[in-house]
């Protein structure tokens, strides 16, 4: 009797976390004060399932990659599994510099899989970079999404990280403005101390 073979493209093809948090917000039902649903209550069939956005995704979201990667290392690296059709690199929503992701989409769903099996996991600039599957590129979504227009993720950092900028931008800023109350508080100080009391 012959072993079954399980398919790791399986695995591979499901949707991001992402996807599905976002899916869930806007598609949960309102309810008024009574619990009844708003709009027709007589509908009772069940819903379809949405079809999977990402069963034919060409689109790979590419994470954890330095602030100093260039465009040229990463289509190097990311041509290895098939033609690309796309490169966009993050970048910050103010300053307009690279804040550690991108979006690589290739012509065919395989090489985006194929992208996903052998390049995700492995290291780029001293960094391991994560792949996903991403339902498509939308104009926008090549800049941050935190506060200070980088990534969300940057903005709290604790550790100090040399590819992704230093410490966290809300921790500097938090840093800074310390060090200023510091310096004051020693300017007062050093004034203070010739002055007769």
């Amino acid at each position: 009797m012959p072993a079954l073979l399980r398919s790791t493209v399986d695995r591979l093809d499901r949707p991001s976390a992402y996807y599905h948090s976002r899916g869930q917000n806007n598609n949960k039902r309102r309810r008024t004060d009574h619990g009844r649903d708003d709009g027709e209550g007589a509908n009772t069939q069940p819903e379809e399932p949405p079809e999977d956005p990402l069963r034919n995704a060409t689109t790979l979201y590419v994470g954890n990659l330095s602030f100093y990667t260039t465009e040229e290392q990463v289509y190097e690296l990311f041509s290895k599994c098939g033609e690309i059709k796309r490169l966009v690199m993050g970048l910050d929503r103010f300053n307009k510099t690279p804040c550690g992701f991108c979006f690589v989409e290739y012509y065919t769903h395989q090489d985006a899989l194929d992208c996903m099996k052998y390049i995700g996991g492995t290291k780029l600039d001293e960094r391991i970079i994560r792949t996903d599957l991403d339902p498509g590129f939308e104009e926008g979504r090549q800049y941050g999404r935190g506060k200070s227009g980088g990534q969300v993720r940057d903005e709290y950092r604790d550790d100090y990280d040399e590819g992704r900028g230093g410490l966290g931008r809300a921790t500097q800023t938090d840093r800074q403005r310390d060090h200023e109350k510091n310096r004051e508080k020693d300017h007062h100080t050093v004034e203070d101390y010739g002055r007769l009391r």
